[in-house]
């Protein structure tokens, strides 16, 4: 019995250490596709979405708190990939690990869930998780690069802003995907042949429109929104998620390549535009599917109580309910 705790108590610091280390190489790997596609605003180098964010967030609803020193891990394998050491990397490394877990404490205060299947858990990730606990990577990060005199003070509050937006995107967009993927992952779902169908053809519209809206000269983005609502009202959160993810992604190749609709603009122009799009397509995606499917389970739940109602006026009806019996029936019959 001895031998078998100790070989238990083995694998579980093993089994969290791989798990960090997961952690890690999904935020690194995170941080290297989101550097592919980066801006230069007032000299600072800005992504318009910064992915290892919206992981972070993601791993920390699903494994909990104790996987906080992979994202740590993660942040400084990012920082040393673009930057030597320098002390003041800390600062950058403690505002990144600190927003996801802060956006983790509040989200499981107000009782989030993730499968997003309620109205309230989408607004949470939105206020909670994407727009209030990024506030403390933005801040960490572009007041450090005043303090070290990598940037003028008066380009504070434009770096501060894009930093902020970025890191919100990534919660926006990569969170609700990741959680979507890790709830499909190992459940079995059957869908009949006509919803497949259905769902091949949208995909092939989305990959057809999508690159087409994004690469044009005249400004056709807004035909991506029809997409995104289609998505939502036919397959909820899994086709509308995945669907403003890809669009998001063209839209930011676009903007960083500065071809179609963001030809011709200045940096900051670039991440307005950009940002502005990707923000409504996120809410109208999240916040839509939400909605629908709050009220798919609603309407399930008053079909499944009209259905038991149903029965037992049947078994009213016919005289089948059994009447209770007391202990004195019992002790007559026999």
């Amino acid at each position: 019995m001895a031998a078998v705790v100790g070989i238990a108590d083995l694998r579980r610091p093993a089994g969290l250490a791989l798990q960090m280390l997961a952690v890690a190489a999904g935020y690194y790997a995170a941080g290297r596709l989101g550097l592919m596609r980066r801006l230069v605003v007032d000299g600072a180098v800005v992504t318009p979405i910064w992915p290892p964010t919206g992981v972070a967030v993601a791993c920390l609803l699903l494994f909990g708190l104790r996987v906080w020193p992979g994202i740590a891990l993660g942040a400084l394998l990012v920082v040393m990939s673009i930057t030597s050491p320098q002390p003041a990397v800390i600062g950058t490394l403690v505002g990144n690990t600190a927003a996801p877990v802060c956006a983790y404490y509040m989200l499981r205060k107000v009782g989030f869930r993730t499968d997003l299947a309620r109205l309230r858990d989408g607004f949470a990730l939105v206020f909670l998780g994407a727009l209030t606990a990024t506030l403390i990577s933005a801040t960490a990060g572009a007041g450090l690069l005043v303090l070290t005199g990598k940037l003028a003070p008066h380009g504070f509050w434009l770096v501060w802003s894009a930093w902020w937006a970025g890191d919100a995107m990534g919660v926006l967009i990569v969170t609700p995907a990741l959680l979507l993927l890790y709830g499909l992952f190992g459940a079995r779902r059957t869908a009949h042949p006509h919803r497949w169908k259905e769902a091949m053809g949208l995909t092939l519209i989305a990959c057809g429109l999508v690159p087409f809206a994004a690469q044009s000269s005249v400004s056709l983005l807004f035909l991506v929104y029809p997409l995104v609502i289609w998505a939502a009202l036919r397959f909820q959160l899994a086709g509308s998620m995945l669907c403003a993810l890809f669009a998001s992604v063209m839209a930011t190749i676009a903007a960083t390549d500065q071809v179609g609709p963001f030809a011709g603009l200045s940096p900051i122009e670039i991440m307005i535009k950009l940002q502005a799009f990707n923000g409504a397509m996120a809410l109208t995606a999240l916040l839509l599917s939400a909605v629908i499917t709050e009220q798919l389970n609603t309407r399930r739940s008053v079909e499944r109580a009209c259905q038991e109602l149903v029965e037992v006026l049947e078994h009213l009806t016919a005289g089948d309910t059994p009447q209770p019996r007391s202990p004195l029936d019992a002790d007559d019959r026999r």
